[in-house]
């Protein structure tokens, strides 16, 4: 598998996914945010899901198929409104068929080490269930303490790991009533119970285009 920094938000890198295969698919045409991905051309993959929206169904990997097939997980990123020595990735995702895997920590992980790299004092990012929390605790991010207006919890790196900052975050999801849950995530907040941060997933190496 290969991880690559597509460019820095001044760069106005675009990324055409497939919205049957990736959620926030739209979101990787907008040039406002830098993008990364990571690719692995000769990894398995599954048919895309079939959905009403389709109209006409281009072959994956055909002259006339507009989309990346080799992208596996893609992250977009802009700095911070009011601070530009903070970096935030604003979206994340993984496609449908490799969900599971790991993938979307790592790719979290190479663009927090590359942001370093270029400058950046923190990096960001908010999530909004305890699967995401999870994998992004993997990736370096620790819970600052803080939510958004839309009450996603906001970690950052870098950051003091510990057992109990990581379980205040899965906390909050455990105690604020307001948030509809599903049985799998509830079963798995029962399952991290009084445990301690994850293991940290390796960051990979890849290539970083210029500023």
């Amino acid at each position: 598998m290969e991880f690559a920094l597509l460019g820095w938000p001044a760069a106005g890198p675009t990324l055409r996914l497939d919205f049957r295969e990736f959620s926030y698919a739209g979101k990787f045409v907008m040039s406002n945010t830098g993008k990364a991905v990571a690719r692995d051309p000769g990894g398995p993959r599954a048919e895309p899901r079939s959905v009403d929206a389709d109209v006409e169904r281009h072959k994956p990997g055909s002259e006339s198929d507009p989309f990346e097939r080799d992208v596996v997980a893609a992250a977009a990123f802009n700095e911070d409104r009011t601070d530009p020595g903070v970096l935030w990735i604003r979206y994340i995702t993984t496609r449908h068929d490799r969900r599971g895997e790991g993938i979307g920590a790592r790719l979290a992980a190479f663009v927090a080490e590359r942001a370093e790299q270029q400058g950046y004092r923190r990096c960001r990012i908010a999530v909004n269930n305890p699967f995401a929390y999870h994998a992004l605790y993997k990736a370096g991010f620790v819970f600052t303490g803080r939510e958004t207006g839309l009450a996603e919890l906001v970690l950052e790196r870098p950051g003091q790991r510990d057992a109990a900052t990581y379980q205040c975050g899965l906390d909050t999801f455990r105690t604020d009533e307001e948030r509809d849950l599903s049985d799998d995530e509830r079963a798995f907040l029962d399952r991290r119970e009084g445990d301690d941060a994850p293991a940290l997933v390796p960051v990979p190496e890849g290539p970083t285009p210029e500023p």
